[in-house]
């Protein structure tokens, strides 16, 4: 359990269960199929459309949605899950606001967008019902392959190899799969215990095998997989975050908002889960407004953001931003932490007004100070466990065209790799690149 869960002012039970089941029902309600038909019928089927190109997958957007206007989801969904098997989790969780959605024609025209992502939704629901898998394995190659990580970059690349007719040993060090998806995203964004159903139906396709509690580092190692496979493909995922290097870091009270986010997914009860009564969470990001929105949901009387630069530059999307204020979270921007003080336990945190001069944070030396018996620290997060022996870019794995990394035979993707956004959809893409490009190197006569 993360720290902050044991301090006396943070408690489970801050409201009634079923006020807590209303609050993490799911955030889009799933489309009927005389909705989807409505929706779809919206989409001008552009010529050389401006949502593929935004689509880090390049899933055929235009064709999938006339495929569901023409009454047929099923098609449509192969159609995605030819580009990204992924697809239903990424139509929950994908910022379509400010990818496919915030290009489409119709916001250009009318501020008012094709619904793709609730489109995509509603096709691949609709095959993943039948339980059937809409692809089946080449024939063997003979070959295998290590995947390191079994989130969403691993997965992809899996899924796609053993399409190919490779086998796959994935490691994941966690207890179970999915990674981001089913530790770090908000609960009221997967309801259902969707990320582990979609890793369920996804090694349907045959050829993959998974071995949890399977840490690079501590039960394998990069030179052992090399020897033991064909190629290997490093996810490693972000393990590390960073501090705020600030008086009082280390109080009782004060945690990493992703293991607060991982405790909540994890939780069986979520009216079990403790939140404090006021909340600060340190950061502007989407991690960020995960742990805000959630504890509010949880019962959390005052949640606050506290952001260093202004509104603008937050790196969660302003649908996000909207998200947050909409549930009664205050952002604060311009504000940066100096101490968080309490005996033993936090109790308050003293920031000071920023500016930005030259592109650079400035403290102004106007401060004040904010009540808080739950810090949640949410300021991005840093590589952690990386071999030696492959070379870095901005703390990051370096690769070269698609994830090639500086040792022979071994590949990289996902947010442990450099370049890129820190997405789900990226992240699917990188993988499946990969490991087209492994195929290639593999299958090379």
């Amino acid at each position: 359990m993360a720290q902050g869960q044991t301090t006396p002012g943070i408690v489970a039970g801050r409201i009634e269960p079923s006020e807590i089941s209303g609050n993490f029902s799911d955030l889009h309600a799933p489309f009927a199929s005389h909705e989807a038909a409505v929706a779809a019928d919206r989409c001008y089927f552009c010529y050389d459309a401006p949502c593929v190109t935004a689509c880090p997958t390049d899933i055929d957007i235009p064709l999938f949605i006339r495929q569901i206007q023409s009454g047929q989801p099923e098609a449509a969904a192969r159609t995605i899950f030819d580009q990204n098997i992924l697809g239903g989790m990424c139509a929950r969780v994908c910022p379509t606001e400010t990818l496919c959605e915030e290009v489409c024609v119709r916001e250009t025209a009318e501020a008012k967008p094709v619904e793709i992502g609730r489109l995509q939704r509603y096709a691949t629901d609709t095959l993943m019902a039948t339980g059937a898998h809409p692809f089946t394995r080449a024939a063997p190659t003979g070959k295998t392959v290590a995947v390191v990580g079994a989130g969403p970059a691993g997965l992809a690349c899996a899924h796609r190899l053993a399409m190919l007719g490779h086998d796959v040993v994935i490691h994941e060090a966690r207890a179970k799969s999915g990674g981001l998806n089913e530790f770090g995203i908000a609960a009221y964004k997967t309801v259902n215990d969707f990320a582990a159903s979609e890793v369920d139906w996804l090694l349907k396709i045959g050829g993959i095998s998974v071995q949890t509690g399977s840490a690079l580092g501590r039960d394998v190692t990069l030179d052992a997989l090399c020897a033991a496979h064909d190629a290997v493909f490093l996810s490693i995922g972000l393990g590390g975050v960073n501090a705020l290097r600030t008086p009082g870091e280390d109080m009782a009270g004060v945690c990493n908002a992703v293991d607060f986010i991982a405790d909540l997914r994890q939780s069986g009860d979520l009216s079990d889960v403790p939140v404090g009564r006021n909340v600060v969470v340190i950061g502007g990001g989407m991690t960020a407004v995960d742990a805000a929105v959630q504890s509010k949901l949880l019962g959390a009387e005052n949640v606050t953001i506290v952001y260093r630069r202004g509104q603008d530059a937050m790196p969660a999307s302003r649908f996000e931003q909207d998200l947050a204020t909409s549930r009664g979270v205050r952002l604060m921007c311009n504000v940066m932490p100096v101490a968080l003080s309490g005996q033993g336990a936090v109790a308050s945190v003293d920031l000071e007004y920023t500016r930005v001069v030259d592109g650079r944070v400035t403290g102004t030396g106007e401060t004040l100070s904010l009540p808080a018996d739950q810090v949640f620290k949410a300021i991005g997060q840093t590589l952690d466990g990386a071999p030696e022996a492959l070379a870095l870019e901005g703390g990051k794995i370096a690769v070269t065209g698609a994830g090639r990394t500086s040792v022979a035979g071994v590949w990289a993707g996902g947010d442990c790799a450099a370049g890129g956004d820190d997405l789900t959809v990226t992240a699917v893409a990188e993988g499946r690149d990969a490991a087209m490009d492994i195929h290639a190197a593999l299958t090379r006569v």
